[in-house]
């Protein structure tokens, strides 16, 4: 879990820095978006590399799921009876919601993926232009908060996980809790300012 989860996070952080190009303009951006096409070739077919990083995706969040409800069922089966107290008054507000956060953003992936990959849940959607889907994704309202809703939790989702998972490879202390703090505060700042600069005026 702790190794499916930190590949997760190195994705998420280059995919956010690809996003962040939109601010660059339509041109900048369509020609990045058909450069990642491009990668591999003339080894690969053009697109390939996409379509491999995709699966290597689904299957490491697929492992991270499992690994989730293994821990899960281990941690019930070590301890049936319940304790008297609650445990989760000593929680903080990420380590409690990690288990529904997470099924919120595994809902969330499916639904990106139909909303601005494959492109049947934004209404606008153009073939190889993906500028002007983000556009036009990003310019209804509803559409925002979900995403907003989805990339908070995915904040707080990072938050705690990067620390679990660092302490499971073997590191701690003060500092881990800092770089995860700050990875979270990034990555998902990253995210927001796409459809916050839509909504403000500044991608269009």
């Amino acid at each position: 879990m702790a190794v499916t989860g930190l590949a997760l996070v190195a994705y998420l952080f280059a995919h956010m820095l690809g996003n962040l190009k939109v601010f660059l303009g339509a041109a900048d951006f369509d020609r990045y978006a058909a450069w990642l096409r491009t990668i591999g070739e003339p080894v690969l077919p053009y697109g390939a590399f996409l379509w491999i990083m995709r699966a290597g995706l689904v299957v490491a969040v697929g492992l991270h799921i499992i690994a989730a409800a293994q821990l899960s069922i281990r941690d019930r089966r070590a301890r049936p009876v319940r304790y008297v107290h609650s445990q989760r008054a000593r929680a903080s507000f990420a380590t409690s919601t990690m288990r529904w956060g997470g099924a919120t953003l595994a809902v969330y992936l499916v639904w990106h993926i139909l909303d601005l990959t494959v492109g049947v849940a934004n209404r606008d959607y153009v073939d190889g232009r993906p500028f002007h889907n983000i556009v036009a994704d990003f310019s209804v309202w509803w559409v925002n908060v979900i995403y907003l809703v989805a990339l908070l939790m995915l904040g707080l989702h990072l938050n705690h996980g990067f620390w679990s998972a660092a302490r499971t490879l073997g590191f701690a202390g003060g500092a881990i809790r800092t770089v995860g703090t700050l990875v979270s505060v990034v990555i998902t700042g990253g995210f927001l300012a796409v459809p916050i600069g839509v909504m403000t005026g500044l991608v269009a």
